[in-house]
C-alpha cells in the first residue's frame, strides 16, 4: 500500500512502535566483487558473530562472522546530506542553521593575510557531527556580532527538552531524529539530550576478512582541524589560539575541532550479501512535547510528531532508495524496492507500505503544512552565522599545516 498522511499521522499518535525498513543489497560489481568496511579506533574492522534468519524467519543452525559496513552515525550523516542535497535543489523547504565562511574564501574581500587558503564555503546543520550542539556553530556569531550560544536562537540550548522541543523543532528537527546531547555547552553533561527515533546500519554478511594490505581511515571534520595548531583553554570552558611556547597549550581535539586519522592492515573483503535495518521509532516521537507558548495540546504534539515521522521517511528513501555510495570500493545496490513495515499489533503480520522519493517529499509537505496552520512553524529561510575570527584563525592554520602534510608525501 502507498503511505499517506493520514495512516502515518494514526501510526505515529497511536500504539504503533515503529516503521521498519529491511532490505538486502550486493556490491554494484555483483556477488563476490571485494568491498571495503571502514576502519575504527585501533585500524580494526568492526567484525562480530551475527545469529542469520533465513526467508522462513528462523535462525540458521550457526552464527555468521559479518562485519560492519556502515554504522548508525554514517547512515544519519547520509540522510542528512541527502535532505541538504534535496533543500539546495529546491525539492524540500527545511530549517537550518548554517554557518558562511565565503568572506574569507581564497577569492573573498577580506585581508589576504586573512584568507583561507582553501574554500569551506558554507557548512549548515545537516552537515555538523553534534547539530545544534556543534562547536562550529557554538564558535560563530550573528552579522551584529552575538556569539551563537548568547543570541536569542541559541539561548533556546539552555531551555529545550523532551517536554519542551519546540525550538528545536522551529530551529533543527533533524535534531530530534537523529539525536543531539549539548555537552559542550554552559551545563556540560546536563545539557539537553534527545535520543535518536531514527536508526539505520548496513552489515556485511558470511565476511570474509583479508589483512594483507594496509590502508588508511579518517573520520572527517569539515573543516579539517590540524593536531598542530594548539589552542589553550580557559576556565569558563572559551579557548583561544596558542602563542608560541604557550603554557597549556593543546590539541584543537580538546575543544572538539579535530578529524582523527588511522592506519589499518585490513584491505577489504567479499561477503554473501548486506543487509540494511532502518527503523523510525515511533514511541521515541511520542515522548516529545510540543507547547506553543505556554500550552500544551495534543493536536499540537500529534501534528509535530507527524512532521517529524515524514520529515525521516523523506530523509531515508531520498539517501538510499537508489542503492549506497558508502566509500571507494563500497558501493552496493539493493535487490528490491524499499519496503516500510509499519509494527503495530504483536502477534499479527506487519503492514507494508512504499514510498517513493517524490510521494516523501509531498507528503512532508503536507505534513508540514498541517503543524504549520496549529501554530508550530518551521524557519522558512537559512538562519546564518560568521564565524568567530579564532576559528576562521584555527581553520586557515590548520589548511597550512594540510599544505605542509602533503609538501612532505612523496
Amino acid at each position: 500500500m502507498k503511505l499517506d498522511l493520514a495512516t502515518l499521522h494514526a501510526a505515529v499518535n497511536g500504539s504503533a512502535a515503529a516503521f521498519r525498513c529491511r532490505r538486502k543489497l550486493q556490491p554494484a560489481g555483483g556477488p563476490g566483487d571485494k568491498v571495503f568496511p571502514p576502519t575504527f579506533a585501533g585500524a580494526v574492522y568492526a567484525v562480530e558473530q551475527r545469529c542469520v534468519f533465513g526467508e522462513d524467519g528462523k535462525a540458521l543452525p550457526e552464527p555468521k562472522t559479518c562485519v560492519v559496513l556502515d554504522t548508525v552515525q554514517s547512515q544519519a550523516n547520509r540522510m542528512e546530506q541527502a535532505l541538504q542535497e534535496a533543500l539546495d535543489a529546491g525539492r524540500i523547504t527545511i530549517p537550518v542553521v548554517r554557518v558562511d565562511f565565503t568572506a574569507w574564501s581564497p577569492a573573498g574581500k577580506k585581508p589576504e593575510s586573512e584568507r583561507l587558503i582553501d574554500n569551506v564555503g558554507i557548512v549548515s546543520s545537516l552537515q555538523l557531527p553534534h547539530r545544534l550542539a556543534d562547536a562550529i556553530l557554538r564558535d560563530s556569531q550573528t552579522a551584529d556580532g552575538v556569539r551563537f550560544r548568547d543570541s536569542a536562537m541559541g539561548r533556546v540550548l539552555n531551555t529545550i527538552s523532551q517536554q519542551n522541543a519546540s525550538a528545536l523543532y522551529r530551529l533543527c528537527p533533524t535534531a530530534l531524529l537523529f539525536g543531539m546531547w549539548d555537552s559542550t555547552g554552559p551545563k556540560g553533561g546536563l545539557g539537553a539530550k534527545f535520543e535518536r527515533a531514527m536508526v539505520s546500519e548496513v552489515v556485511g554478511i558470511g565476511a570474509s576478512i583479508d589483512q594483507a594490505h594496509k590502508s588508511r581511515g579518517v573520520r572527517r571534520d569539515p573543516l579539517e582541524i590540524r593536531a598542530a595548531v594548539k589552542v589553550v583553554k580557559a576556565a569558563d570552558k572559551s579557548w583561544s589560539l596558542a602563542s608560541a611556547n604557550a603554557k597549556g597549550a593543546e590539541a584543537p581535539s580538546s575543544v572538539n575541532h579535530s578529524s582523527v586519522p588511522f592506519d589499518s592492515d585490513n584491505s577489504g573483503t567479499t561477503i554473501e550479501y548486506a543487509e540494511q535495518l532502518t527503523t523510525l521509532s515511533l514511541i521515541v516521537l511520542r515522548r516529545l512535547r510540543f507547547p506553543i507558548g505556554d500550552v500544551v495540546t495534543h493536536e499540537a504534539d500529534a501534528a509535530a510528531r507527524t512532521a517529524l515521522a515524514a520529515l525521516a521517511l523523506c530523509a531515508a528513501t531520498l539517501a538510499f532508495e537508489s542503492g549506497m555510495g558508502l566509500r571507494s570500493r563500497c558501493l552496493l545496490w539493493p535487490d528490491n524496492e524499499m519496503k516500510w513495515e509499519l509494527l503495530a499489533n504483536p502477534g499479527t503480520k506487519a503492514e507494508e507500505y512504499t514510498i517513493s522519493s517524490d510521494d516523501a517529499i509531498d507528503l512532508l509537505a503536507e505534513a508540514v503544512k498541517v503543524a504549520d496552520n496549529i501554530g508550530l512553524s518551521w524557519e522558512k529561510t537559512p538562519v546564518t552565522l560568521v564565524p568567530q575570527a579564532k576559528l576562521v584563525d584555527l581553520v586557515r592554520l590548520s589548511q597550512l599545516e594540510a599544505t605542509k602534510e602533503e609538501g612532505n608525501t612523496d
